[in-house]
């Protein structure tokens, strides 16, 4: 009964779009405890239904969204990335979720994983300005480390630089990383397409 009644009250503080499942389990010391990553070990239960990320949405919001203009704006400029780029990113990443997790672990409008948040000193990923100007440097970083190549960065952006440079510095041969490299672009150019208007 207590179970369940959290879980209702789990519901209702966080919105479900754009989050996967809540899921609890009780350790050897008799605590229950709650968590948004599905645990690896058996012996869980299935608190609140896992849902699909908003990224992964077919249906998703209208590109045209501005809400993290200005952050997108002040951070693609003090790291030298187009602002066109990081709000495509975004786009397909969160579908402009700031509390957006996957079940990966990536969190926020940016979806960083939580060592690319470390590696960028991001404190809070569900912080829009701080998970913003975190992505925003990332992508500035594999922008250097791949000499500009678009491709190359959203498909590190994506699986791990590590991934594309074991393939000699090509996409990987990953159909979740050419979808998203292919769908980044995409939203990318639409967005170029609107501001030369």
């Amino acid at each position: 009964m207590y179970t369940w009644a959290l879980a209702t009250l789990l519901i209702c503080l966080f919105p479900l779009c754009g989050m996967c499942g809540i899921y609890g389990y009780l350790d050897k010391q008799g605590v229950y405890h709650f968590t948004n990553i599905k645990p690896t070990k058996k012996g869980y239960q299935v608190v609140v239904p896992d849902q699909p990320r908003m990224a992964n949405a077919k249906s998703v919001s209208d590109i045209s969204n501005d809400r993290y203009d200005s952050l997108i704006f002040q951070h693609a400029f003090n790291h030298g990335v187009d602002p066109s780029l990081v709000k495509a990113v975004m786009k397909a990443e969160s579908n402009f979720n700031p509390q957006a997790v996957s079940q990966k672990g990536a969190q926020g409008l940016m979806q960083l994983m939580p060592d690319t948040a470390r590696l960028m000193s991001v404190q809070d990923p569900f912080d829009p300005d701080d998970n913003i100007r975190g992505g925003t440097k990332y992508l500035s970083l594999l922008d250097q480390t791949f000499q500009g190549n678009l491709e190359l960065i959203l498909a590190a952006y994506n699986a791990g630089p590590n991934r594309v440079k074991e393939h000699k510095m090509n996409v990987p041969p990953i159909e979740e990383t050419r979808n998203y490299v292919r769908r980044v672009i995409d939203y990318y150019n639409k967005l170029k397409n609107r501001n030369e208007r």
